[in-house]
């Protein structure tokens, strides 16, 4: 082989005291930035969400400078992404321990492919291309994350705001990806404003730090991160300003029966309630609340726990008891969650993908179900569970080891490929009715006021993951799913927190967690139509369009340089 001095691989001294143990340092400072920024830490803590990525890249820039290997700064970036999801999500191992571990290892595996493609790009083009691709890749793998059957948008960046949700009252338009979007682009004007970054720590003196200055900034790139951190705030007050609520007004009343699902929901926990008495509660409950304005309660998910067949709905004594509270209350309807198992018969060709088949039943589907009933005896409307929890409700074969129960049923369940809205007898009040983990999702929350909802209905058990941050962003989120459509929110949680919101995403009234409670509002049924929601997710399919370029392009020079590199050998 000629001997080439150009191809000869560069060697790193070996790192020794500070410079050593700074790799590591900046992935720990991004990782507690992130999860510090997260809600539900105290809202102005969000800014910090604007610098977090800054350690990683400065570390990025370190470790390729010094000529580290790819696979070394891929060990750094995932330190980075597993610290941020075990800080950020530890409670999912609340439910299930195995499933937590393999949530937090899993998804910042998954994460890591973005940062793996940003560096390859970024080695094969150079820096300016490479830094923007970074947000274009993992903007395209948060859109992934919303559509593929290992679904968990739980971290998706723009999520970070929904404790400091005023600041970002343009999701109206961009939705929460734009969120994504906004972040990126300061972190990194924040870093490209940093001259010094490398951080040059290779001679230094016994105290462990560089001599000299040790940061110094580009005042060009220090006033656009400032421009790009003060414009999008600005913009978003003005909104939030100009912002009335809209439509006309319905009383809405939300239960919370506090029914525990380790130990008294479900048939076999040691306090079980038997499901008459637990029924009887929330009827109970519901006739103390109400007032003669009262047109919707809100029960939560999977109050109704037995299995129910749709096409004989009516013959269950427990429907006919809500069926019969309902005739003593005109005007008053219910929404609530239930357990039910839809039949297609004995032709598979019949049946939906997911469908189970037993001799006597035939092909069916089991569900984790909204029920709308309007009257003592109007028609019943069913809704079926869409998005589903991966590794409890939608789950492969090949992963069941690693079920994670977040609430509701378990298993493989069934779905709908189109959203439901029931339409009650006030024409203007009609009900989105999102299940429990579906309200993570903003394009699909979209779809239901695109199909005409006015307001936004939640119906969630998030008592599976005890009193942890969980329950609390999993409430906070829905505040985004607010702005993004301008709709009122009702939500009722079977452990808490049951709250109202209004369009501007506030939360104008919340239970406490872990009580048996009601609440009852007055919301706003807005018929106008946002931009994010006419024309649905932009940013997230455009990013997916730009990546596959890219990887393409980085995928062909690396060939091409390979190549060349065999004709010179």
């Amino acid at each position: 082989m000629t001997n080439n001095p150009t191809l000869a691989p560069v060697t790193a001294p070996a790192a020794t005291g500070w410079a050593y143990w700074l790799p590591s340092l900046l992935a720990l400072l991004s990782a507690g930035l992130l999860w510090a920024g997260w809600p539900v830490h105290p809202a102005p803590l969000a800014l910090l969400l604007l610098v977090a990525w800054v350690p990683y890249l400065l570390m990025e820039q370190r470790l390729t400078q010094s000529g580290a290997s790819g696979w070394k700064v891929w060990r750094y970036g995932y330190l980075t992404l597993v610290l941020w999801n075990l800080l950020t999500t530890y409670w999912v191992s609340f439910s299930t321990l195995g499933g937590g571990i393999a949530a937090v290892v899993c998804n910042a595996l998954m994460m890591s492919a973005a940062l793996a493609a940003f560096y390859h790009t970024k080695k094969r083009f150079g820096p300016l291309l490479g830094y923007l691709s970074l947000p274009i890749y993992w903007i395209a793998f948060e859109q992934l994350h919303l559509h593929w059957f290992l679904t968990w948008p739980w971290l998706t960046l723009g999520n970070g705001f929904a404790s400091a949700n005023q600041l970002v009252q343009w999701y109206e338009y961009t939705g929460f990806l734009g969120g994504s979007v906004w972040l990126w682009a300061v972190n990194l004007l924040v870093f490209l404003s940093i001259k010094n970054s490398t951080l040059k720590v290779e001679n230094e003196g016994a105290t462990g730090l560089p001599d000299g200055q040790f940061l110094t900034f580009n005042s060009s790139f220090l006033i656009a991160a400032l421009a790009a951190t003060l414009l999008p705030i600005g913009l978003s007050l003005l909104i939030a300003i100009r912002h009335e609520e809209k439509g006309t007004t319905a009383e809405v009343l939300v239960i919370q029966p506090n029914v525990d699902p380790f130990l008294e929901k479900f048939e076999g926990t040691p306090r079980f309630i038997p499901h008459d008495q637990q029924l009887t509660r929330l009827l109970s409950l519901t006739e103390q609340n109400i007032t003669p304005q009262t047109r919707l309660v809100l029960w939560p998910e999977t109050s109704l726990d037995e299995t129910y067949f749709e096409s004989t709905i009516e013959t269950y004594p427990k429907i006919q008891r809500i069926r019969s509270f309902l005739g003593q209350h005109p005007g008053l309807e219910l929404v609530t969650g239930l357990t039910t198992v839809g039949q297609y018969g004995p032709d598979k060709d019949n049946a939906s993908p997911t469908a189970r088949f037993r001799d006597d039943l035939g092909y069916y589907d089991l569900f984790n179900a909204a029920l709308h009933l309007g009257s003592a005896t109007g028609p019943a409307g069913f809704y079926h569970k869409s998005r589903l929890v991966p590794g409890v409700e939608g789950v492969p074969p090949w992963l069941s080891m690693f079920v994670i129960d977040l609430g509701g049923s378990a298993g493989g369940l069934g779905s709908q490929p189109e959203r439901s809205v029931y339409q009650t007898a006030q024409p203007a009040l009609r009900v989105a009715p999102v299940i429990c983990y579906e309200s993570v999702y903003g394009d699909f929350v979209a779809d239901y006021v695109a199909k005409g909802a006015t307001l936004i209905g939640i119906i969630t058990n998030d008592g599976w993951w005890s009193d942890s941050p969980g329950h609390a962003q999993h409430l906070q989120y829905a505040t985004l799913r607010a702005i993004e459509t301008r709709r009122d929110v009702a939500r009722s949680a079977n452990t808490g927190i049951s709250a109202f919101i209004n369009q501007k995403g506030e939360i104008v009234q919340q239970t406490g967690w872990w009580v048996q409670t009601t609440s009852r509002a007055t919301v706003h049924l807005n018929t106008e139509l946002t931009f994010y929601v006419r024309h649905g997710e932009l940013i997230g399919p455009a990013c997916q369009a730009l990546a596959v370029l890219l990887l393409l392009g980085t995928a062909t020079a690396a060939v091409v340089g390979r190549k060349r590199i065999a004709d010179m050998a």
